[in-house]
Formats: structure tokens, C-alpha cells, sequence
């Protein structure tokens, strides 16, 4: 039996990136963590060790840098566009780029009530990301954008219960119809387009996400999941699927009648492993195929 070469790609990851405007006195910040991934035929480099055709990891990485300066670094997902259509349309030898990004949030320092103008503080509510894949070149060429965030928690102190559950031998969990729900949502849309606002709309799709977490009474995790997930897809017409990722935070009673204290649903334990791991997928029954749009490269996007 003959042994070959499959799939392969090869990138610069986690490349630290921050871009300040200073056009004004009122500073604007954007802090990344970008990595570039590369495909084509690059059989000789692993077969025979032959780098003729290999642009370097270095040279994607300034690449990287100087596109923050050169196109700009106002929105993840256009920055994402250009550095991927840059590697294909450039560079001979690479057939699909990916690009895949965190963008880290940052608020202005507030100082006699006024916002300042060049400093900031770090705002860890949630990471953005952005993976974006461009294939082939001229009329053949094709484009995938998923927006997203990750480690988003948030928790619902009533509105939801888990009952009527299976049961066998092994089974001591007891129903709840109160419990605290709380998960780290990681979410990743795939737009059907790239006409858009993609600023206003990861907005839209976060406050969406929430509103739905918030008002829904939950049954289930996986229920609260896919309400979230329909609502975005039908509020924004751009967006063909979206898959979400939840962890459920259990927060578990806490028995305090050794001490001769009623506990009316108000004390409890966070427990921090294990967990239960919910992911779910929405979509458009007639959406178009995803093609790589989730082939992710370094697993955190």
C-alpha cells in the first residue's frame, strides 16, 4: 500500500496586531490576534524539503502588519477580506487563503465624567472573531465570511427549568423547575453575502442573542439555543447559518441544613468542571453549501 500526502496548510497563527487612528486628538484603538493560513501545491516542500514555491510564514506575518496600516483595520471582517484576497490573487502558488481573527475590545476611561481621549481600559464582556476563506481566482473565485464571538457568559437567575428527563440505574440528578442557567456562549454566523455593515450587524446579532437568552423560558438548553439561533436568522436576511456552542455553568444548591439555615433557592455552588457542552447548528433549509467557511485553522475561531 503506497503512502501519501493529504491535506495541508501552512500559516503564520496569532499574529498580535494593534491599529491606532490618530487622524484627530480623539484616538481610535483596534487590538487583534490574526493568523493566515495557505493552500496550494506544496507537495515538494514536505516530499522533498524544496521551499521554491513557499512563501514564508515571516512574510505573511508582515503582511499582516502593514495591511492594518495599508487597507486599514476599521472592521475585522473587510481587513480579513483583503489579506485573503491579497495571498490568492498575489501569490502564484497558493490556491485558498484563510484568515481567522479575534478582535479584543477596549472602552474609553472615563475622567470627570467625560470620556477620555487616548486612554483606554480593557472591556472583557466578549471576544469578536472572524474567519474568512477565499478560494480560486478571477470569475471562479469564492468567498466565506463568519462572523462571531466567544466567551460571552451570561446567566438567568430564574426562567428556566429542566424536567422529565430519561432516568436508568446511573441517574441521580433531581428535576428542577427553577434553576439558574448560565453558559460562555461561543457563536459563529456565516453570511450569504458580503454587502454588509458588518459592524451594525454584529450588534444586531449580539443584542439578539441576548434578548433571546434573557426572555425565553427555557426547557431545555438545547431549546434556548435554537430560539437564539432563529431569531437571528430571521431578523437578518444575510446570514444563512449560524452554530452556537454553550456550556452549561450549573449552579447546584447548596445544602446548608447542617447549620440549621433554609436555603429557598439562593445559595449555590458554581461548579467548574465537568459540564455539560450543548452545540447547536440553524440554518436555511435551502442555504448554500458552507464549502470550507468552518474548516477552522488554529481551533479558536
Amino acid at each position: 500500500m503506497a503512502i501519501v500526502l493529504g491535506p495541508n496548510r501552512y500559516g503564520k497563527a496569532e499574529n498580535r496586531i494593534v491599529r491606532i487612528y490618530r487622524d484627530t486628538p480623539r484616538h481610535e484603538i483596534h487590538d487583534i490576534s490574526v493568523s493566515t493560513a495557505l493552500r496550494g501545491d506544496f507537495a515538494a516542500a514536505h516530499l522533498a524539503g524544496d521551499q521554491s514555491l513557499v512563501l514564508p510564514t515571516d512574510t505573511q506575518k508582515q503582511t499582516a502588519y502593514s495591511f492594518a496600516k495599508e487597507k486599514g483595520l476599521l472592521s475585522i471582517e473587510t481587513y480579513g477580506l483583503d489579506l485573503a484576497g491579497h495571498f490568492v490573487d498575489h501569490v502564484e502558488p497558493v490556491q485558498t487563503a484563510r484568515i481567522e481573527i479575534e478582535e479584543f475590545a477596549w472602552e474609553r476611561v472615563v475622567i470627570d465624567g467625560s470620556e477620555h481621549d487616548h486612554t483606554w481600559v480593557r472591556r472583557g464582556q466578549e471576544v469578536r472573531t472572524a474567519a474568512i476563506t477565499v478560494d480560486g481566482s478571477g470569475q471562479d473565485q469564492r468567498t466565506w465570511v463568519v462572523g462571531g464571538l466567544k466567551d460571552l457568559v451570561i446567566l438567568k437567575s430564574t426562567g428556566s427549568e429542566f424536567t422529565g428527563f430519561m432516568h436508568d440505574e446511573y441517574t441521580l440528578l433531581e428535576p428542577t423547575g427553577d434553576r439558574v442557567m448560565a453558559t460562555s456562549l461561543d457563536a459563529g454566523w456565516r453570511f450569504s453575502s458580503t454587502d454588509v455593515d458588518w459592524e451594525a450587524a454584529y450588534l444586531q446579532i449580539k443584542q439578539i442573542l441576548l434578548r433571546q437568552f434573557a426572555l425565553v423560558h427555557s426547557l431545555a438548553l438545547q431549546q434556548t439555543l435554537y430560539e437564539m439561533g432563529k431569531a437571528v436568522l430571521e431578523a437578518c436576511p444575510f446570514i444563512a447559518e449560524i452554530r452556537l456552542s454553550a456550556p452549561n455553568k450549573h449552579h447546584f444548591l447548596y445544602d446548608l441544613s447542617p447549620f440549621g439555615v433554609e436555603n429557598t433557592n439562593e445559595v449555590f455552588h458554581a461548579a467548574d468542571r465537568p459540564y455539560g457542552l450543548i452545540q447547536a447548528t440553524v440554518l436555511h433549509d435551502d442555504a448554500e453549501d458552507a464549502g470550507p467557511a468552518w474548516d477552522s485553522y488554529t481551533g479558536l475561531v
